[in-house]
C-alpha cells in the first residue's frame, strides 16, 4: 500500500512540473518569438454577448460578467501564470467588471486599470479617445512586459488579432509582431 501511493505521489509530483514547464515555455516562446513588450489578454468567459442596455461602468449588475466557467478559466490561467515564474512589469485592466474580475481571479499581482482598454464595442466608450489613450500608454511603456487585460475589440484594433476568451497576443509595439496563444 506504501508503495502504492509513493508512485501515485511520485506521478503527481511529475505531472504538476510538466504543466509548469510547459506553462513556462509557452509563455515565455510567445515572448520570445516576437520580442513582445505587452501582453493583451481577452478576459474570461462571459455568457452572452455585448453588455445590457442599462449599462453602466459603476454598477456590475448593469454587465455581462464572467460566469463559473469564466471564474475558473482566470483562475487556472493565475495558476499557469505563477508556476511559470513570469513576472510582469505592471498589469493593467479595463474599467468593464468581467476584465476586473479576470485579473483579480488571475491573482497574479498588483494591477490597477487604464480607461484605454475600455471597450467601444457598443458605444458606452469613444472608440477613437480609447484607442488614442492606448496608443500613447503603448508609446511609453517601460522595460519588461506590461499584461493588459481587455477586450476583443480592443486587441483586433490594436494587433489585428481575433482572440477568444481567455486567450493572449504576444505583442511587439515596435516591429508590430504578434503571437496568439492559451494557457488553459
Amino acid at each position: 500500500m506504501l508503495s502504492r501511493l509513493t508512485s501515485i505521489l511520485a506521478f503527481l509530483v511529475i505531472a504538476a512540473s510538466q504543466v509548469s514547464a510547459e506553462s513556462q515555455n509557452i509563455l515565455m516562446n510567445a515572448i520570445t518569438e516576437v520580442d513582445a513588450n505587452v501582453i493583451f489578454m481577452r478576459h474570461a468567459l462571459a455568457p452572452g454577448y455585448g453588455d445590457p442596455a442599462n449599462f453602466s461602468l459603476i454598477d456590475c449588475n448593469t454587465q455581462r460578467n464572467l460566469g463559473s466557467a469564466g471564474r475558473k478559466q482566470a483562475s487556472d490561467i493565475g495558476v499557469a501564470i505563477k508556476d511559470s515564474g513570469f513576472r510582469f512589469t505592471q498589469i493593467l485592466s479595463s474599467e468593464w467588471c468581467r476584465c476586473k474580475e479576470t485579473t483579480e481571479l488571475m491573482k497574479i499581482g498588483q494591477w490597477r486599470t487604464f480607461s484605454g482598454l475600455n471597450s467601444f464595442f457598443q458605444g458606452y466608450a469613444n472608440k477613437h479617445n480609447t484607442l488614442d489613450k492606448l496608443s500613447i500608454r503603448l508609446k511609453v511603456l517601460t522595460e519588461g512586459v506590461t499584461l493588459m487585460v481587455t477586450h476583443q475589440v480592443i486587441i483586433n484594433a490594436t494587433t489585428g488579432a481575433s482572440v477568444g476568451s481567455g486567450e493572449f497576443v504576444a505583442y511587439n509595439t515596435l516591429t508590430k509582431r504578434r503571437k496568439v496563444f492559451r494557457l488553459d
